[in-house]
């Protein structure tokens, strides 16, 4: 509680310099420089050739020798931009150890001067601890464009199956750590006694030496007793809202209630976000002068200017123009909807379904007979499949290209004939108690989903020895006369342009890892396969405008599936189709607020 008392004190004295800043930095971050960063990026995949992103083409993007050079002018800029937001508060904070009142915009023109050293050569390093190590563990640096990333659910769930994989990341999880804890104080050194970064480096390496542990502790402890506080206070302010509601029932609607409830919300989080990254680095601080004095380290200052008029003209009338650049553009935005530019007609209210991944795949082998009968039995609306080529040309239903991790026989679906295949067992791997278990055929499958009115995604899986691939099932389908219940799909998109050249109305959807840029150019692909951590409501809305549908995958968590329906999908492809469809049917017959509002009264 020590240094929580030392942390506030420090924030205290310049509080409203540290909020005024935090609240004006992110609006015109959210108003301005976000967006300029992701045209930016847009730019270079325009620049470059590529209308739009996609797993087959990510690769040959990012090694474009051109591609390099302009998203190293990108990092760059993001580097200025996040240090400029950290130095400014370091300084605010140095201010606030001297005992002295500092103005936002004395703090900006001191940070501006700094972080212009980051541009010199020598300093380069120093990206990769503003952008990478520091967002790596959550301490508050929320200005970061990082912390936005998310590792995609299907890489995620490939590296947690994957034993060795999983240890590696740990490994690297462990060195990015150790590495964070010895530059901790860099950006002190850097910023207050203006060191290179390689000279602040080792400054931190030697002011945290034997201390890396406990410091680690002390900034953990910070953030969760900050987090707590925050979640309290949150609780309460509901509870009273609540309690008001009660005593004066007759006078105020619930929706009403409901709707100061959201507010209470969101103003509190605002709040809290123009605070956690000050408290973050005022602990930061507070640790840094403690070393510095238990070392007998002389403490460099920052020197603030008196006149602060004159020197900080320049400034104020940059937050100005910012200022009003922020109001046209909000302006325009606001004009464009009005003239109907964003057509949000066509976002009408859609049935969100469920997609067996690979049939029923958790209880039974996937892509088997077993699996697809489970999943109609546990209520799907429609079963994912993948399909391949024989050596003699026949269509079977399978993921791997190899029958290693389903048959335990370590041979590729283009090696066997189906007399061969039919001779395997597709589910004594999966447990004993479906030994036996075949490998089907496309077309068996396809009378059994005839049969029981259920639909199909089937999912082309080339492996480069097929003949008529592409017809061969576009054939099979049509003579099951299945075309109007169910879509092809594919991760290559040339597949699909080849299914629309042998038959245009068959339903086309292009399976996606990576959704970037105008996807919709894509004329082979009537609706979109994607994967879950790349879907936003920016492309839901795209996507649903062009009057196509949205597929989400692999969904698999309650979170993961409850943020899908806020998107709005129209499909959530997923391995529990139980937790899947009860979460969907709670959400159509139940309101978040009203729940939490419940919960609270039944407490008190």
């Amino acid at each position: 509680m020590q240094n929580i008392t030392k942390v506030l004190k420090l924030i205290k004295k310049n509080i409203w310099t540290l909020v005024g800043f935090e609240s004006m930095f992110k609006i015109i971050s959210l108003l301005i420089f976000t967006p300029l960063f992701l045209n930016i990026f847009k730019l270079i995949t325009k620049i470059t050739g590529y209308n739009y992103l996609s797993l087959e083409n990510v690769t040959s993007f990012l090694t474009n020798p051109l591609t390099l050079i302009m998203l190293l002018i990108l990092i760059m800029l993001m580097t200025f931009y996040t240090l400029f937001d950290i130095s400014t508060i370091i300084i605010i904070l140095d201010a606030s150890y001297q005992n002295k009142q500092i103005k936002i915009f004395e703090a900006m023109r001191i940070a501006f001067q700094k972080c212009r050293n980051v541009l010199h050569l020598k300093n380069i390093p120093l990206a990769f601890l503003v952008l990478f190590l520091i967002p790596f563990l959550h301490i508050g640096v929320s200005s970061s464009f990082i912390t936005t990333i998310k590792i995609p659910e299907f890489i995620l769930d490939y590296i947690l199956n994957n034993r060795i994989l999983t240890i590696l990341v740990v490994i690297l999880v462990l060195i990015l750590v150790m590495i964070l804890l010895r530059w901790l104080y860099s950006l002190h050194y850097y910023i207050l006694e203006n060191k290179s970064f390689k000279e602040a480096r080792k400054s931190s390496i030697q002011l945290s030496r034997k201390k890396h542990l406990k410091d680690f502790i002390t900034i953990v402890l910070v953030q969760f007793i900050t987090t707590l506080i925050y979640l309290v206070l949150l609780f309460i302010g509901i509870l009273l809202i609540i309690t008001i509601s009660e005593i004066f029932k007759n006078l105020l609607l619930k929706s009403l209630t409901t709707t100061i409830i959201w507010i209470f919300i969101a103003l509190s989080f605002v709040v809290y976000s123009a605070l956690a990254t000050p408290i973050s680095y005022a602990t930061l601080s507070i640790m840094y002068y403690y070393h510095k004095n238990t070392k007998h380290e002389k403490i460099h200052f920052v020197a603030l200017s008196e006149n602060d008029n004159k020197t900080n003209l320049w400034l104020k009338r940059t937050c100005w123009g910012l200022g009003i650049l922020s109001l046209i553009i909000g302006t325009i935005f606001t004009y464009s909807l009005y003239q109907g530019k964003y057509n949000f007609n066509i976002e009408y209210l859609r049935t969100l379904e469920v997609t067996a991944h690979r049939g029923a795949s958790i209880l039974y082998p996937e892509n088997t007979m077993s699996a697809f009968i489970g999943a109609k039995e546990l209520g799907a609306d429609w079963i994912e499949l993948d399909v391949q080529q024989s050596k003699d040309g026949e269509i079977i239903v399978i993921h791997d290209t190899n029958f290693k991790r389903t048959t335990g026989v370590d041979k590729n679906t283009w090696e066997l004939t189906l007399d061969e295949i039919e001779q395997l067992d597709a589910g004594k791997v999966f447990s004993e108690q479906y030994q036996n278990e075949k490998i089907p055929l496309l077309k068996d499958v396809l009378a059994y989903a005839r049969d029981n009115n259920i639909r199909l995604n089937i999912e082309l899986k080339p492996t480069g020895y097929e003949t008529d691939f592409e017809q061969k099932v576009v054939d099979i389908i049509k003579e099951n006369h299945f075309e109007q219940d169910c879509v092809i799909t594919s991760q290559v998109y040339n597949v699909l342009e080849k299914v629309k050249t042998y038959d245009a109305d068959v339903k086309t959807v292009y399976v996606m890892s990576l959704a970037y840029g105008d996807i919709l150019s894509l004329k082979a692909a009537d609706n979109f396969s994607i994967e879950a951590s790349s879907i936003n409501k920016p492309l839901v809305k795209k996507i649903h405008n062009e009057g196509k549908e949205i597929y989400a995958w692999t969904v698999n968590t309650e979170e993961n599936i409850r943020k899908m329906i806020d998107l709005n999908v129209d499909n959530i492809i997923t391995d529990n189709i139980t937790l899947a469809k009860d979460i969907i049917y709670s959400s159509k017959t139940s309101n978040v607020i009203n729940e939490y509002v419940e919960f609270v009264q039944n407490i008190f």
